[in-house]
């Protein structure tokens, strides 16, 4: 099936990947390019007819100052396009109007006054003016501003400080906003954005994915024939819905590799087996190298050296596994294929969005260049997905919700959740009280919205302290560990706020861990936000 298609052209800017996700959330394919591509490109990208709108991202740099500008064919393509920031200042250069430095520069809240009735903004407001002026709540990031509008435009939008915030040349289907829609910050984003796509554009919205099964199975089994498959097995979102989707797609032809390195979450090693083994029926060759993993850790206190020696470990027993696949035992033939769960922001990310080159991608995300070592062909059927996408491909192939929508966990696993030293006692003892808190934070829920504290959370997790405290059970003394409880709520993991969890739910997961777990006898809760402090605690 041939997708209509959004082109976004990144200029750099922190947000870009922000308005891939809105649009995606439109159920409208895009993708993301350096801004570098050549005319010749852009032509070629959109002669199969599917292209139907190009959207031009913020950016750092200011355009007198940089080179960096949209393809000339972008304009020439007569179909729609959407300036955003940076965006909307190289568009009204390029076009014929003059972009200056502003005394005033705007960062962060503003309202933005709507003018005239253009098809973009039409019926699409926070709040009116006593005078019934239509105003948005937006949110501004910039120093320039345009000050001499284009030929054939017309002001869209303004503020005090800035009287060119939007402009529209409705003609030719040219929109540009100074304001970014993309982040939750400007309240009524998304609508712009679906007016744009859906409307504006006239794009269909069929990039669902219980629908896409169909597309990317197909896609496998082109890519694949009757050739063999390797897959790295986690129990990660990313890595279990890859090795879903290829067993839907190639069956027996797959054969997944699990690495148990011991510094997994309590039963994981066996939730994982019984969902891929025992339900889907796949190859699971599970590897239990917790003894090689602890032994290699033992006196190891420094967090990086601890994450290089994990991840390491991980990729020599995959590579001795992997071989053996490769070379063909039992009447098998041996390999060919690795697969991989790579997701689309890490081929923006790699194919030069922020050094503006254009696209190389790393084919290397999960296992450290294992394709090139072992003469292997490079699998990676999320290629194209978000990670809101994949959890929602996952559901659609059958895997539990609670798998795929479970709270990130590190590559290193309990590695990095036990401070200082790793030894096996301390990860059977975090282990079980990690498990305390999570059932705890999935049985209460909050009052207001009838949500689990877990769905409330963006992460949760224990993390076991080295060192010891007096405590008191019945009549003695007793001198064990610590463990300190950590919950934040984050719209996207850059910034993160620690959550405000009730003192029943807490007072619950303490005199549990307490009386359940032996060898802890405090409990702590760690009221820090990210910044300054970090998510994980290594």
């Amino acid at each position: 099936m041939q997708h209509q298609k959004i082109l976004i052209l990144d200029f750099g800017s922190q947000v870009t990947q922000l308005i891939a996700r809105r649009v995606r959330e439109a159920h409208v394919y895009c993708e993301v390019h350096p801004c570098d591509v050549t005319d010749e490109w852009i032509r070629d990208y959109a002669k199969d007819g599917s292209l139907k709108g190009v959207i031009l991202s913020g950016s750092h740099a200011s355009v007198y100052e940089v080179d960096d500008k949209a393809p000339n064919a972008v304009f020439e393509l007569g179909i729609p396009v959407l300036g955003i920031c940076y965006g909307m200042q190289t568009m009204a250069q390029q076009l014929g109007g003059k972009v200056e430095g502003s005394n005033t520069r705007e960062f962060g809240y503003a309202e933005v006054r709507a003018h005239s009735h253009t098809e973009l903004l039409k019926g699409i407001e926070d709040f009116a003016t006593p005078e019934g002026h239509g105003m948005l709540k937006v949110w501004m990031s910039h120093g320039d501003k345009v000050t001499a509008l284009p030929p054939g435009f017309k002001v869209m939008c303004s503020t005090p400080s800035c009287p060119i915030a939007g402009m529209a040349d409705e003609s030719r289907h040219y929109y540009a906003v100074q304001f970014h829609p993309e982040v939750t910050h400007t309240v009524q984003g998304r609508a712009l954005l679906e007016r744009f796509v859906l409307g504006i554009c006239g794009t269909r919205a069929d990039w669902v994915m219980g629908d896409y099964i169909e597309e990317a199975v197909q896609k496998i089994r082109e890519q694949v024939g009757d050739e063999e498959v390797i897959l790295g097995l986690s129990g990660g979102v990313d890595s279990s819905v890859a090795a879903a989707l290829i067993h839907r797609a190639i069956g027996d032809q797959l054969t997944c590799v699990f690495v148990d390195h011991g510094l997994l979450r309590l039963n994981e090693g066996d939730m994982v087996m019984d969902m891929f083994e025992g339900k889907l029926h796949a190859k699971v060759i599970r590897v239990d190298a917790s003894e090689l993993f602890l032994g290699k850790l033992a006196g190891v206190s420094e967090p990086e050296q601890k994450r290089k020696i994990i991840g390491g470990l991980f990729v020599d027993v995959f590579k001795a596994e992997a071989a053996k696949l490769k070379a063909g035992t039992g009447g098998h033939k041996g390999a060919t294929f690795l697969a991989q769960g790579t997701i689309y922001p890490d081929v923006i990310e790699s194919g030069g969005a922020k050094s503006k080159k254009a696209v190389t991608i790393k084919s290397h995300h999960n296992v450290g260049g294992l394709p090139e070592q072992l003469g292997l062909k490079l699998l990676e059927p999320l290629r194209d997905l978000f990670k809101d996408e994949v959890r929602e491909l996952g559901v659609a192939l059958g895997l539990p919700p609670d798998m795929v929508y479970r709270h990130p966990f590190p590559g290193p696993g309990l590695g990095v959740r036990i401070l200082g030293e790793v030894k096996k006692e301390y990860a059977d003892l975090l282990r079980r009280a990690d498990a305390i808190f999570i059932e705890e934070l999935r049985n209460f829920r909050d009052e207001a919205t009838q949500k689990t504290w877990y769905d409330l959370t963006s992460q949760a997790f224990t993390v076991f302290l080295p060192v010891k405290s007096v405590g008191v059970m019945g009549d003695g003394r007793t001198y064990d560990y610590v463990v300190a409880l950590r919950a934040v709520q984050t719209s996207d993991f850059m910034t993160a706020d620690w959550a405000e969890l009730p003192y029943a739910l807490l007072k619950k997961v303490s005199g549990r861990i307490i009386n359940e777990v032996r060898g802890i006898n405090r409990v702590t809760y760690d009221v820090s936000s990210k910044p300054p402090a970090t998510i994980e605690w290594e």
